[in-house]
Formats: structure tokens, sequence, C-alpha cells
């Protein structure tokens, strides 16, 4: 078993990353990366199919007769500003809808993941005597809209391709470097986010009676709201309810004529997010109708990401592997975690099984023990967080093979 110090990182792969991490892209606008990835996979000689799903792209590597290997990544970013102070930070913006700047920045760590699956699409080319079969490289767009798998799969991507066998994936997480984790069953929840608009009716601030304070509803309603996990739902059961954003008004001296609040809720019981969904809905029509609204709420579900279930045997098979090479002690089960991703989409649709662990990105010097229980999981910059951005060694060369050791699990050698 080799040390974490004494796994080679290919410089070429880590310039890839550097470059990917200061052009991100948002969600089906991932046109440079899609142009990166498309050439380095026919380089490889991979049969290259693009398009799917606005920007998705599949690579296909048949090496004779074998099951088939579907391992994914995602490229998109996120609206955030860096705030890392690396040299290779990005300071990339873009004008939305309603003409305003917009900072991008790989700040959850898909442009790790798509370097990842370019060195292991690599190795695999390179090495064609390790392993037999088909593997199915799916680069993803739009995880962060939680919309990109889903948009491959209606646009037939299991028409196009080998149907797998297993699904692969991975995704860079604030453990320590050299950390791989992963859990059997629901290992992520589903999230459903809203967006609630409430209609009052607006008035000077000097003659509060000739309103319905839209604001006043809005805060009784987000009040309400967060008795719904602890009054509602039975105390054994997981579930979150954040209220995220609210909006109302531009003015001191001025009550709006309607608030707008957005929330996101976590579950992972079917039962359980259908009973928070309809006590929204229930909290957010009896507190207008109490204020006295001259209109009706509306509720828009602006996202949805399914529960991501772990197949037993399958996630067990690809952590005994990395066990193998990393050790018992670096191969941990950090329970069943409230993020969220797509990638169960892929499984469900094709009726394959789902490995899917994280990858530790952080600096191990700042943890003290280095397992689920380290203090240091509540202070180092997490995903989503402008301070986020993984340790470059060893996480890369880790993540690479990583996914290469897991396909090869499946994809028995070439005879």
């Amino acid at each position: 078993m080799a040390a974490i110090g004494d796994i080679a990182i290919d410089p070429a792969l880590v310039s890839l990353y550097k470059d990917l991490h200061q052009h991100p892209e948002l969600g089906f606008q991932e046109y440079r990366t899609v142009d990166i990835v498309t050439a380095r996979l026919r380089s490889l000689g991979f049969e290259v199919i693009t398009g799917i799903g606005t920007t998705g792209v599949v690579g296909v590597l048949r090496n004779g007769v074998g099951p088939t290997a579907l391992l994914r990544a995602d490229m998109d970013a996120l609206p955030i500003r860096e705030d890392t102070g690396l040299d290779y930070a990005s300071t990339v913006t873009v004008t939305d809808e309603h003409g305003a700047t917009v900072p991008v920045a790989h700040a959850c760590g898909h442009d790790l993941h798509t370097t990842c699956l370019l060195g292991a699409a690599q190795s695999l080319a390179a090495d064609r005597s390790g392993w037999s079969g088909t593997a199915v490289l799916v680069f993803q767009p739009a995880e962060e809209l939680g919309a990109g798998a889903q948009a491959m799969v209606d646009d037939g991507v299991f028409d196009r391709v080998p149907t797998p066998d297993v699904i692969l994936g991975q995704h860079v997480a604030p453990l320590p470097a050299g950390k791989i984790a992963g859990h059997p069953g629901p290992a992520y929840a589903g999230s459903d986010s809203l967006r609630v608009r409430l209609v009052g009716r607006g008035a000077h601030g000097s003659m509060p009676e000739a309103s319905v304070d839209p604001i006043v509803l809005a805060a009784a309603t987000i009040l309400r709201l967060q008795t719904v996990i602890s009054r509602e739902i039975p105390s054994t059961a997981t579930a979150v309810l954040t209220v995220g954003s609210i909006h109302a008004g531009d003015a001191a001296n001025v009550i709006p004529g309607h608030a707008e609040i957005q929330l996101n809720i976590r579950s992972y019981d079917t039962a359980v997010r259908r009973r928070i969904l309809e006590s929204v809905e229930r909290i957010v029509f009896g507190e207008a109708a109490t204020a006295g609204a001259p209109q009706e709420p509306t509720i828009t579900q602006t996202e949805h990401f399914p529960v991501v279930t772990n197949d037993p045997e399958a996630l067990g098979k690809s952590l005994e592997t990395f066990a193998a090479w990393l050790g018992d002690d670096n191969v941990l089960d950090p329970g069943a975690g409230a993020g969220s991703e797509d990638v169960g989409v892929f499984a469900t649709s094709c009726d394959a099984p789902l490995s899917y662990w994280l990858l530790g990105g952080a600096d191990p010097s700042h943890f003290s023990r280095g397992d689920m229980t380290d203090p240091a999981l509540l202070s180092v910059p997490s995903n989503h967080s402008p301070r986020y951005a993984p340790v470059i060694n060893p996480t890369l060369a880790l993540g690479v093979r990583a996914l290469v050791a897991a396909a090869q699990a499946w994809l028995p050698p070439s005879r």
C-alpha cells in the first residue's frame, strides 16, 4: 500500500484543473468546458456524443466483451464571487436576464470532478489490458439546478449508449485529503426549493391602515414555517426546512404591494416530504387569509433533487477496492447527509446500482482526528462557500485513481 504522499500527480491535469477553475460556467452554459472535454476524449480514442440535454457530453470506450460501467462527473459552477485568494481564482462574471452582473465560481468542486474523470479517461485508454468491457463517461451539465441529469435522460442518453451495469461517481467534500467516505442506502437527501409570492396592498408608511402589509405577512409565514419540522414531523425523521431568501420593498417609508420568500426542504422519506409540502401550502395560504390578503399567494417549485440511494453491494465493492490501497482507516462511513445530488437520476432511469462516494479534498493539517467526529469539519470552508477550494495534491491524483479503481472492480482484466 502506497503512502498518500507517494501518489504521483500529472502536471498536465493540474494545469487543466486550474484552467477550468479560472473559467467557470453556469448550468446549461458550459460551452467552453464542453469543447475541452470533447477534444480530450476524441484524442484518447473515445466515441463522443455531444449536445445531450443541451450541454451534456458522453464518451464511450469499448474494450472487448464485458460489463458496462458508467462514470459520471458534473461540470457546472455557481453564481458566487470567489474569495479564496488563489492565483488561479475565478474573476468571471455574466449578465443575468435582468441585466445584473453575476459573479461565477467553481465553489462546489465540479471542476475537480471533470478533471478527475478526464484523468480516468486517459488512464483507461492507456491501459486496456487492465480491464475489459465498455466504459461510458458522462459529463453532466446543470447539477446545481437539479436539472442536468434529467435533461440528459429525457434527451435519450440511454438510447445512445450501452446500458450500464453500474453507475459510479464521486463528490469532493471538506474531509481531509486522503480520505474517502461512502454510506450505503439513502445517502443524500431529496431537496425541494420553493418560491412563495405573497400579495398585499401597498400604502404610504404613514397610513398603514390602508395597507395589507406583505412584510408582516411574510414574517408571520416564516415564523410559522419554522414549526413544521419541530411540531409536525416525527422526531425520528430527518428533515430540514430553511428560508434562505426574503425580499419586499425598496424604501423605508413605503409599504410594498408584495413580498417574496424562497425556502428549501430536505427529506429522505416520501411520506415526510409530502407532509412538509402540504404543511407549507396550508401555512402560506392560511396566513394570507388571516392577513386579509387581496389575492391568494402563489407557490412555485424551482428545484427538485430526488433522494440519492447507494446500492449497498455496489458501494461496498468500491469501498473495499479503495481500502485495499488507502487502508481501512482512510475509508469512512459519513452517515446519511442532508446535501443533495441528481446523480441518482441516472441509476433509477436505467435500473442500475449506484456507487457514489465522497472524496476528501481539505488540507489534512487542519484535522486532529480525521474522521466524522473531527471538529474541523465545522470550521474548514465547505462546498458552496466563497472560500472553498480543494487542495490539489493529493486530491486530484486520488480522485483519478478512485474512479479507475472503481471501474476496474466491475470491468475484469482483459484476457
